[in-house]
């Protein structure tokens, strides 16, 4: 789960439980046009409604006495009524295309500022409840934004034109009337606090549930293979009964404070309309003019009615913004550098490793590198082997820029990377990893993602060398077939070629291979071998391999252990050596 920054207090319930929404406000600035457009038909819409009280009592007191005035009340009535149907006719349209526009917005914000944000954020979070946030936290928002902001508003202008026409209308009856209003905000105060509350668990409650799907669902294959179908609808049906239960807790909220405050306004309206029929009788008032009054209460009364369903859907609003916020406020601890230093190019691909000492986050008592020093020379290819666990994959991460070291330095051609833009840096650096991620789009988007301004010729030319060309276009729409999510239409090694072509595409001076022709059979994986040594030819290469018939023709191979290099050589001379990499051989070799 995230933790929140210290100065998201608001979004859990502190002080000013609504406070988070000011976040919005940028986003509803930038679309300045459209909100004074809906504040304009906003103001239209409420100054008509408020005349059409007047119309009706001129058309009580006037309209059955001659046929002209009959005319004139019924006509002034229509036009009234005309007036209000085009103006919020207008207010709808405005309103709900700044709702989809601000949400929209807000949502590209948040996403990227997801993918900017460094692999210790992930590491630590659940991307089923990112996704959750992303989605169902948002589409919150967009009932705020796109009616609940224009109710409220247009409710308390109502409220407000409403007090002031009930007083210049009747000053007694209007006293009356008041009383009803502190009745109506008590609950609405004592009950607004438990609902922010219980809004925010509903919402925590749906995004685990959303989580739970998208990790069963992203690995159907491994629960299938197990029949644990039962077991996983048995878990999903669980977190979907606990967000109901606390939806429960909300609803019931919302209907308590809904009823009591709905109870009070209009007993107080019954007792304004059993006092006006009196002065009725009595000649104090006309029937117009009490009719006029008594829609001026009804207007009123609605509002705050309105009011207080909005009320409850800020609440749940500030709720899910509260979760937004605890995203936005998320800085990455991995910055680009306010002036990175230039990257020489053409790269020559040096690479070393100064005495670095590594944790990652959260495991400080064990480092995963522990005094490594390596150093690579332009053109060479290096292999690290040694059991898992060792530090392998920390020192790929490190010279991505994924992490940092705590200790030591990472330098690409006697640059320290924490100088470079991380961008840059990855820009000249390919990875085939162990388990390549394929993309649901087609075979040729997913090749080209490794250089995107790639051609077609230059995407199949890169397929060819990796052994790929033949199995994509015997696919029923050759190089233009979707793949499916996470490649679900490919085998393993069908994957892995992809990933290899997706390398060879970029063409870039550092080669990280991570166990890149291990879901390859004997026949393809000698054909990808023979290309990946022409891509190797001249770049620098680090490889990671478990199969250690893989590097025997590495320049050099570096054995790793707990986080450290216990020796390096090449295969006959580490053999004759003893020690580790001699077990691992004998374990693999003779075995």
């Amino acid at each position: 789960m995230v933790q929140p920054p210290p100065d998201s207090a608001d979004a859990r319930g502190g002080k000013a439980p609504l406070g988070v929404l000011r976040t919005l406000l940028p986003f509803l600035a930038r679309q300045r046009g459209l909100l004074i457009a809906w504040l304009l038909a906003l103001a239209a819409s409420t100054a008509a409604t408020l005349s059409l009280p007047v119309a009706v009592g001129q058309m009580i007191d006037r309209g059955f006495s001659d046929a002209d005035n009959i005319n004139a009340a019924f006509a002034l009535l229509f036009a009234v009524a005309l007036a209000l149907a085009l103006a919020t006719a207008a207010r709808f349209y405005f309103v709900s295309l700044l709702g989809e526009r601000v949400i929209a917005d807000l949502r590209m914000r948040l996403y990227a500022h997801l993918v900017g944000l460094d692999q210790a954020f992930y590491e630590r979070n659940r991307s089923g409840e990112l996704v959750s946030r992303l989605s169902a936290d948002t589409e919150l928002l967009r009932g705020v934004v796109g009616s609940g902001m224009s109710v409220a508003l247009r409710s308390v202008v109502m409220v407000i034109g409403s007090l002031t026409m009930l007083v210049v209308t009747s000053p007694r009856l209007a006293a009356w009337t008041l009383i009803g209003i502190p009745l109506f905000v008590l609950p609405l105060v004592l009950g607004g606090r438990r609902l922010q509350k219980i809004a925010r668990q509903s919402q925590d409650r749906v995004a685990d549930a959303n989580m739970l799907a998208a990790e069963t669902l992203g690995a159907i294959r491994t629960v299938q293979a197990h029949a644990h179908e039962p077991w996983e609808r048995g878990r999903f049906d669980d977190a979907v009964r606990r967000s109901v239960a606390t939806a429960r807790k909300r609803i019931g909220t919302q209907a308590v404070v809904t009823a009591i405050a709905i109870t009070a306004i209009f007993g107080a309206i019954t007792v304004v309309l059993w006092s006006g029929a009196h002065d009725v009788v009595d000649g104090r008032l006309s029937p117009g003019t009490l009719g006029q009054f008594v829609l001026y209460a009804l207007m009123g009364g609605g509002s705050v009615g309105a009011l207080a369903e909005v009320w409850n859907e800020l609440q749940r609003a500030a709720g899910g913004m509260g979760r937004i916020n605890e995203l936005l406020v998320e800085r990455p601890t991995l910055r680009a550098p306010e002036r990175p230093a230039p990257l020489p190019l053409p790269l020559r691909g040096e690479v070393r490793l100064q005495d670095v000492v590594f944790h990652y986050p959260g495991r400080d008592a064990v480092p995963a590198l522990d005094g490594v020093d390596l150093h690579v020379r332009p053109g060479e290819t290096v292999a690290l082997v040694g059991p898992s666990g060792a530090g392998k994959s920390t020192v790929f991460a490190l010279l991505l820029r994924f992490h940092d070291p705590q200790v030591g330095r990472v330098e690409v051609d006697g640059l320290d990377v924490r100088t470079l833009d991380p961008a840059a840096l990855r820009g000249q650096i390919a990875l085939v990893p162990q388990q390549p991620t394929i993309f649901a789009a087609s075979a040729r988007d997913n090749i080209r993602y490794g250089r995107l301004d790639a051609t077609d010729a230059e995407v199949e030319a890169a397929a060819r060398a990796a052994e790929a060309d033949d199995f994509i276009r015997a696919l029923p729409a050759g190089y233009d077939e979707q793949l499916g999510e996470r490649g679900a239409r490919l085998s393993g090694g069908q994957q892995q070629r992809i990933a290899i072509a997706r390398a060879l595409l970029r063409d870039a001076p550092i080669l990280l291979l991570d166990e890149a022709t291990s879901a390859l059979d004997a026949q393809s994986e000698r054909a990808v071998q023979q290309a990946l040594e022409t891509l190797m030819r001249g770049r620098t290469t680090l490889v990671i391999a478990h199969r250690l018939a893989t590097v025997l023709k590495a320049d050099r191979i570096v054995v790793m252990d707990q986080g450290r290099i216990v020796a390096e050589g090449r295969h006959e001379a580490l053999l004759a050596e003893g020690g580790l990499y001699a077990e691992l051989a004998r374990l693999q070799f003779l075995d």
